[in-house]
């Protein structure tokens, strides 16, 4: 048995036994998924409690350590940006404007901090952030080693219903998964994990470690994680904020749709559900629905082994001669120019 610490924030941790297997002697790694809210319209001070949650997670020996969704940037839970069909309101546009402003540049000043961060506390990170990328926004993961280095990023694939008039789409090029000394790190956001197709690139990458930083706090997510967990026979982290109507600006500076009279300042608009998951769909810390906490568990890198030898959905399970999936991993870039040097040599 491992002690492993689920901790509600700014109070004493609490300890559950996780089991870690039959074979004390493979390799484990302490991760801890993050359920915390942002600091709305406010990047720096996000970035400042950013740090404090992960200097505690590498307090209680975590070596990997997963966000939420849109941590950095923040996600606009209930806002609508104005948006009717065929009609966008003064007031919508410059909300837009200051969630633009609230986004980060890829590479830029954040990033280098939030790699430093990494560097310092000795561990992994995952984080959600939005990207800005000129004047388009990306709903954004970015990876980090424990060595203070950049890895590289996913763009989520496809955003979902109304996230469609805030957010780009991401294409092939960032769907990584980045091979490390604690395992196949790689990450899917929110509803694209219920992209098959998705998924079945992400397992034949090798994927050991999915993370699945959300917005969903619905109980039946949960049903979602452990399935992808025995479908990948990977480890599922999946990180959710937990918020209160007061993480958010008051109206009438940030409104939720049609409820705004119906919610007080402790009124719970996103309930969390943080949870991690083995290969063999046993959950080993979470689901969380208490509050603001770091949800932590020892992962027995032997179990992936153990869950592959009974299905391999990329390997002794595939059926390549019947069901095939091509995926088209390079950038897809709107405007491409010929370079006038080139033309002038071959003219």
């Amino acid at each position: 048995m491992a002690l492993v610490p689920s901790a509600p924030l700014n109070d004493a941790p609490l300890f559950a036994e996780v089991d870690m297997g039959a074979d004390s002697s493979a390799p484990s790694v302490r991760a801890t998924v993050v359920q915390a809210s942002t600091v709305f319209y406010d990047t720096p001070a996000t970035l400042d409690k950013a740090e404090r949650l992960l200097a505690e997670a590498a307090g209680y020996g975590s070596q990997l350590v997963v966000f939420p969704e849109a941590f950095v940037g923040g996600y606009p839970r209930g806002s609508n940006f104005g948006v009717t069909i065929g009609n966008r309101t003064p007031k919508g546009k410059e909300e837009f404007r200051k969630y633009h402003a609230s986004a980060i540049d890829v590479p830029g000043p954040e990033v280098d901090r939030l790699a430093a961060m990494a560097g310092k506390y000795k561990v992994y990170l995952v984080m959600g952030v939005i990207e800005r990328d000129g004047y388009t926004l990306y709903c954004t993961v970015l990876f980090f080693d424990s060595q203070g280095r950049y890895l590289g990023k996913h763009r989520k694939v496809m955003p979902t219903a109304l996230e469609r008039i805030i957010w780009g789409f991401g294409d092939g090029s960032t769907i990584p998964v980045f091979e490390t000394p604690i395992g196949k790190i790689g990450a899917a956001i929110c509803w694209e994990n219920r992209m098959p197709l998705l998924r079945t690139a992400m397992y034949a990458k090798g994927v050991e470690i999915y993370c699945a930083p959300t917005a969903d706090a619905r109980e039946v997510w949960q049903a979602s994680m452990t399935h992808i967990a025995l479908e990948g026979a990977c480890f599922v982290l999946s990180a959710n904020q937990f918020c209160r109507r007061k993480d958010y600006p008051p109206p009438p500076e940030y409104v939720f749709s049609g409820t705004e009279g119906e919610l007080t300042p402790d009124s719970v608009v996103c309930a969390g559900g943080s949870v991690i998951i083995s290969p063999s769909g046993t959950v080993l810390a979470g689901p969380n629905y208490d509050g603001e906490a770091l949800i932590s568990a020892d992962l027995d890198l032997g179990e992936i082994a153990r869950a592959k030898f009974d299905f391999d959905v990329v390997g002794h399970y595939s059926r390549p001669e019947v069901l095939s999936l091509i995926v088209r991993d390079h950038p897809t870039n709107p405007v491409t120019f010929t370079s006038s040097s080139l033309k002038t040599e071959s003219s």
